[in-house]
């Protein structure tokens, strides 16, 4: 058999990877857990709350974003939701949630989650620091922010 031909479309089993799209169209995952569902930055009321990443363990007051952004998305400013493990696509693409047909009957799907710690460390390189705060009081004076003051001079103020 000629290994370029697959045969005539109608003969292969359609679970078989052939050219064309990678297949994300028809991909679905199952039994995504949901670890936290978030408010965004600007509340109803338009004032910012900088509080989305604060747990019960975890009392800094911090936002989802980590330090510098999420690379190639930037700074989460809407309502979140965070699941477990890796969803397909680029960072941008919207995803469908829906409810699932069965109700799911494991433990492991039946245990309330508690989340403890939420990184915001920096996402690109070596991220060692969790807010600005930390990292200024870390560092000490630097060129840039010479007093070692937050928020330093260049840097955009939060609006409370």
């Amino acid at each position: 058999i000629n290994a370029e031909y697959m045969g005539h479309p109608a003969r292969v089993a359609y679970s078989v990877a052939r050219v064309g799209q990678y297949g994300y169209h028809h991909r679905t995952e199952l039994r995504k857990k949901i670890y936290m569902v978030g408010d965004g930055v600007v509340g109803e009321d338009g004032k910012k709350n900088y509080k989305s990443a604060t747990t019960e363990h975890d009392l800094t007051e911090k936002s989802i974003t980590p330090m510098g952004g999420f690379p190639h998305y930037g700074e989460v400013l809407q309502d979140f939701l965070m699941v477990k493990g890796s969803v397909p696509g680029c960072k941008k693409r919207p995803i469908t949630l829906r409810k699932p047909l069965h109700t799911p009957t494991t433990t492991a799907a039946k245990e309330e989650v508690k989340l403890k710690f939420i990184d915001t460390s920096s996402k690109f390189g070596h991220g060692r620091f969790q807010t600005q705060e930390e990292k200024i009081k870390f560092m000490g004076p630097t060129k840039n922010n010479p007093q070692a003051v937050y928020p330093a001079p260049n840097w955009p103020k939060k609006e409370e």
